[in-house]
């Protein structure tokens, strides 16, 4: 007899929690890659962005107070407080039947003036990303990383280039 598997005292797979980890940050990067290429008010995540984004600011009235600083800058205390973690815990349960991977783990940007980094980055659930993200681009939150991601991308596009005019350099040499 099989004996039953309880989720509280299971221990963390090391190779498992790696795949998670390779899976969060390629959606971080092609989201960023996104970013780069459309502005973020055109942009659209999912077929329920204005559902999400409606049902966002109907749970979550102090992120919806502009300047939107709340969304803007995430304060992660806030999100695993007690009140924090129910109330969205009980926003995350109303797409698990809506939404792929909703309870998915994901990388958000903490300020959404800035760029993915170590500092800049927190863990949450693929709906609470979605959510704002949807929120982010739809005030415009995301407009100045849109800037960045298109700055960075010419950026490496001249280095590239530069690359390649020393390879043929090298090559006549």
């Amino acid at each position: 007899m099989a004996t039953r598997f309880d989720p509280n005292n299971a221990q963390n797979a090391a190779e498992i929690e790696k795949q998670f980890a390779v899976k969060a940050v390629e959606q971080a990067q092609t989201y960023w890659n996104l970013l780069e290429k459309v502005p973020p008010r055109q942009l659209k995540l999912t077929k329920l962005d204005d559902e999400i984004f409606e049902h966002l600011m109907k749970d979550f009235p102090e992120l919806n107070q502009e300047p939107y600083e709340g969304i803007t800058k995430l304060d992660e205390e806030w999100m695993k407080s007690k009140d924090g973690k129910e109330t969205w815990r009980k926003f995350i349960q109303a797409y698990e039947k809506k939404v792929q991977d909703y309870n998915f783990g994901s990388l958000i940007r903490t300020d959404a003036r800035e760029e993915y980094s170590e500092t800049n980055t927190i863990f949450v659930t693929r709906i609470q990303f979605y959510a704002i993200e949807i929120a982010r681009n739809r005030l415009g939150l995301n407009d100045r990383a849109h800037e960045i991601a298109k700055e960075e991308a010419a950026k490496e596009k001249a280095k590239a280039e530069r690359e390649k005019v020393k390879g043929k350099k090298k090559a006549t040499n």
